[in-house]
């Protein structure tokens, strides 16, 4: 399956300025086989090491001299990293935070030698152990689950080539909208963690993609005693099981558990927060732009790492997702909120690490919320979710008179439509564009 960040390691091998390169992100997400991918496509010899099974080459790394640590890896591998034509790949490199010290000196003294590493969970390394970081020495890319178009790209090449932005704004509509609706139900239920959607596309079956999710799952939780240090492990497990059904709702720290103090809740969800497992989603006035000026992070909201997971974590099957509007589910907002927050997350292409903010007001009035709020040049866009076809724009309307914007945005499951919304306190109007939930990923894409 072809991950659009492909494009990006190949012209990051071919650049003259090349750096050090770290790709960031949870475990699972591709990263590895994102660089084996590169390297192969370039025509490169992948020097490949695991430092988690290799804890024991500290000493070199501690070195600092890139010479040095070319030749033990040498010696492992059977093959000199500094030969023309590798590229030296270092997976894992949290286990040995003196790698990431390191990495400088290879940018200084070996400029020509194409030089990747990953870290699953960097945050954590940073944080425990005190060096001077390579800064301006090394680049990032940040890297997460498949968006739906990578999906669809794998499992419906013909539906994704016509699937554009240009073909939904169309005036005659979109004529695949059913079509792409049905997809994006699987890819619900599939998700965008690369092993999980290829185990549905090689067999067809949700149960055996539902497997892989569990073992994923399994995975985080076995994580936690790498990162946990004195706390209470069962603790973070009971958090963490909460989480997926905490989505897209205002944290508050009794949600998740009654037993456990509010400063327990809150250093469990730093902790998955640090390890990619979710994303806050601040909130912020809104009253211009940048929007993390006016950010709140004292009161957000939860995004999962991954919607396939999430409906994993949740119970929710096939049948379930397949009659998400009439059936009446509980969280289905919440899944479709879940979903257009993932396609958000990956609209910069992982030069930065997106953050994702909303609107809350609440008081006398009665709370209003709008699901995401961005930042679109110097135009600040709310944006609304709708898991069906149908819904109140109460919330956005309220908004939109109060600030004064121009333009906001609805993800819902109808084909796109344009409206122009007579303001409720005066003369004036405002734009509403709607757009079908699968047009998520391609609707506010800026690589």
């Amino acid at each position: 399956m072809k991950r659009r960040m492909e494009e990006k390691l190949k012209a990051w091998v071919g650049s003259p300025h090349r750096k050090p390169l770290v790709l960031r992100g949870a475990r699972q997400v591709g990263k590895t086989t994102l660089v084996r991918e590169a390297a192969r496509a370039s025509g490169l010899a992948l020097c490949e090491v695991n430092l988690e099974r290799h804890l024991e080459w500290r000493g070199v790394f501690a070195t600092m001299d890139p010479a040095a640590i070319c030749e033990r890896l040498g010696a492992h591998l059977g093959r000199d990293p500094r030969a023309e034509g590798s590229l030296l790949f270092l997976d894992e490199i949290q286990a040995i935070p003196e790698a990431i010290a390191a990495l400088r000196y290879f940018y200084e003294d070996m400029p020509a030698l194409p030089v990747a590493a990953a870290g699953s969970l960097l945050e954590f390394a940073l944080a425990k152990h005190h060096f001077s970081m390579p800064v301006g020495r090394i680049e990032y890319l940040h890297l997460g689950p498949m968006d739906f178009s990578e999906f669809l790209e794998a499992a419906n090449p013909y539906l994704a080539e016509r699937l554009t932005m240009e073909a939904v704004r169309a005036e005659d509509g979109f004529p695949l909208h059913d079509e792409a609706m049905k997809w994006l139900r699987t890819y619900l239920l599939t998700g965008g963690m690369p092993e999980a959607a290829a185990r549905w596309l090689e067999t067809r079956s949700f149960a055996a993609a539902s497997a892989v999710q569990e073992e994923i799952l399994g995975t985080y939780v076995d994580d936690f005693a790498k990162y946990a240090g004195g706390r209470d492990l069962a603790s973070l497990q009971s958090v963490f099981r909460r989480l997926p059904a905490q989505t897209g709702k205002k944290v508050k720290f009794v949600n998740f558990s009654r037993e456990m103090k509010s400063r327990e809740v809150k250093s469990a969800l730093d902790l998955f927060a640090k390890a990619r497992l979710v994303t806050p989603v601040w909130h912020t006035d809104a009253n211009g732009v940048p929007l993390g000026a006016e950010e709140n992070r004292e009161v957000w909201k939860p995004l999962f790492l991954d919607v396939g997971l999430m409906n994993h974590a949740c119970g929710l099957g096939p049948a379930e997702v397949e009659a998400m509007e009439d059936a009446g589910l509980v969280n289905e907002g919440a899944v479709a909120e879940q979903f257009v927050g993932q396609q958000l997350l990956g609209r910069a292409g992982g030069r930065t690490a997106q953050e994702l903010h909303y609107w809350l007001r609440e008081g006398g009035m009665g709370n209003a919320e709008v699901d995401y709020v961005l930042q679109s040049g110097r135009e600040v866009v709310p944006v609304e979710v709708k898991a069906g076809k149908s819904g109140t724009l109460r919330a956005l309307r309220r908004m939109m008179d109060e600030k004064r914007l121009s333009r906001a945005v609805r993800f819902d499951a109808n084909p796109r439509s344009l409206q122009k919304i007579p303001r409720a306190d005066g003369p004036g109007e405002w734009e509403l564009e709607s757009l079908p939930l699968y047009a998520a990923p391609l609707a506010f894409r800026q690589d």
